[in-house]
């Protein structure tokens, strides 16, 4: 293993000096400089839109910058495309996966490399890279019978056949169980070992901590500051992000559950394409001041429950209770009135309509419960009004209720869709990925909020990938896998192996 004590005697594997990049109205990277040493995991941090994206890109010869320098082993460097920083040895791994699901683990690799070899000889070099690695795959498995984990060891084996100087990871483990995560973990500490630097972008503050040798820290674009993640806590990194202090989520001790607000019963769902998920004899209860979580691997049914929770799929009457009222049979409008309200994953053009104004996008929803609408008519004031109510609790940057939701920051907008749904005071608040996308400071907000709402009364389902913001938030949680609901645990008690094994499931072969 190269002697990280060294690093100062040889040349940085790769150094940035002052590489900007500007796009219309947007500065994304301003001066950016830092260096990454031979064998250093590097983690690059930063909320949503400070640049990081845009910075790898730069690295990986997607886009070019328009001023400053890089430097590979102190020579300068210019990357023309992806091709040139391959054959150079920088390797990526991207967040969302660009893999065919028809077609088999070797045939995908093979599409993702250069040429030069047939698939008999390029089949004897993907076995020892996966042997040397412990990236256990079978190359003859079609890609859709693999379960997330195992679809992320084809992109990392693919990267590794180049023999990478510099492997840039983006959010790798964004969607994996815990248990894939130790093993990722593993494969790069191996990697880093033998020499090669690691570039890791993620958001997990405690997967950089236990990782990492060194963060930069980006904020609008410019790097404000270095830091050893060992010697820091998750809080004072994220404080570093954000420019400004976090408190916590307060959530109040000794809390109480009133009686069941809504009771799922036998829900089932046939899968309604090729790429959805049959959801399969569902139950679940959530009470009066509770907030109920449900984790899981992308994928497995988070979306069709979301739409059978909402109305926008109906379903048999009797497997939806809405306190004493059977509502699996109702749509949308009529569940709203009836107290369920809830916010989907996706924000442009699901939870808003982006050339909407703002106060357009709460008549939408709100119209029945906050009685926006009288006599067939919009009432403009009274949405003003709700609107304008909005942005000064959630404390939404905006230019006011008449702004376009497509100008807001993807931050800003989700604090506006979680605003407009809470002030209707729900009896029931079901909420996909509160906090996708959105910065420290934005997410603490938006957790208090829930906390504060369910305190007041509301049963909350929060439906969500990130298994921290689950046991941060919630008193009791489930685990969806394969369109099927394990049964309910509460939170203090749970154990993350346990929550691990159950979002893996039994996709594949075992690990």
């Amino acid at each position: 293993m190269q002697d990280k004590l060294s690093h100062g005697h040889m040349a940085a594997r790769l150094s940035l000096q002052g590489v900007t990049k500007r796009f219309p109205g947007v500065l994304a990277n301003d001066a950016v400089s830092f260096e990454i040493q031979p064998g250093e995991i590097h983690a690059l941090l930063g909320e949503n839109g400070a640049g990081k994206s845009t910075l790898v890109k730069m690295i990986y010869g997607i886009m070019q910058p328009d001023g400053g320098s890089m430097e590979w082993n102190g020579e300068p460097l210019k990357v023309n495309n992806p091709k040139a920083a391959r054959q150079l040895g920088i390797g990526m791994v991207f967040q969302h996966f660009s893999l065919f699901e028809a077609l088999s683990v070797l045939e995908n690799i093979a599409l993702g490399m250069d040429g030069g070899l047939s698939m008999g000889e390029l089949e004897v070099k993907v076995r020892e890279v996966m042997g040397a690695y412990g990236l256990m795959l079978e190359p003859s498995r079609i890609v859709s019978s693999l379960s997330v984990g195992e679809r992320q060891r084809i992109e990392i084996v693919r990267a590794l056949l180049l023999n990478p100087k510099l492997l840039i990871m983006d959010e790798p483990t964004s969607v994996l169980t815990p248990q894939e995560v130790t093993q990722l973990f593993g494969t790069l500490r191996q990697l880093s070992q033998e020499g090669c630097s690691i570039l890791y972008i993620s958001h997990k503050l405690h997967e950089i901590k236990e990782l990492c040798d060194t963060a930069t820290i980006l904020r609008n674009g410019k790097v404000v500051g270095e830091c050893n993640p060992a010697q820091e806590t998750s809080k004072s990194m994220a404080e570093k992000m954000i420019g400004g202090s976090l408190k916590g989520i307060s959530k109040g001790d000794g809390r109480e559950f009133g009686d069941v607000r809504l009771k799922v019963r036998g829900l089932n769902l046939v899968k309604n394409s090729d790429f959805g998920m049959a959801l399969k004899n569902i139950d679940f209860d959530v009470r009066q001041g509770e907030i109920f979580g449900i984790a899981g691997v992308a994928g497995n049914g988070q979306n069709e429950l979301l739409g059978a929770l909402s109305g926008e799929v109906r379903v048999e009457s009797k497997a939806i209770d809405l306190h004493d009222v059977l509502i699996g049979h109702m749509g949308p409008n009529r569940r709203r009135k009836a107290g369920l309200c809830c916010v989907p994953e996706e924000r442009h053009g699901h939870a808003a309509v982006p050339d909407f104004s703002l106060s357009d996008n709460a008549v939408l929803t709100a119209r029945h419960r906050q009685n926006l609408v009288r006599g067939g008519m919009v009432h403009a004031g009274a949405s003003k009004e709700f609107t304008d109510e909005v942005i000064a609790r959630f404390g939404v940057k905006a230019t006011g209720a008449g702004a376009l939701a497509g100008s807001l920051s993807g931050g800003n907008l989700q604090k506006f869709i979680m605003g407009r749904e809470i002030l209707q005071i729900p009896e029931v608040l079901v909420v996909s990925q509160p906090t996708w996308g959105v910065d420290a400071g934005a997410a603490e907000f938006i957790h208090q909020a829930l906390v504060d709402m369910a305190q007041a009364g509301s049963a909350i389902v929060v439906i969500s990938q990130d298994l921290d913001e689950l046991l941060d938030l919630c008193d009791s949680l489930a685990v969806i896998n394969e369109g099927a609901l394990s049964a309910p645990m509460a939170v203090k008690d749970a154990s993350i192996d346990e929550i691990g094994l159950l979002m893996g499931g039994i996709h594949g072969e075992a690990a």
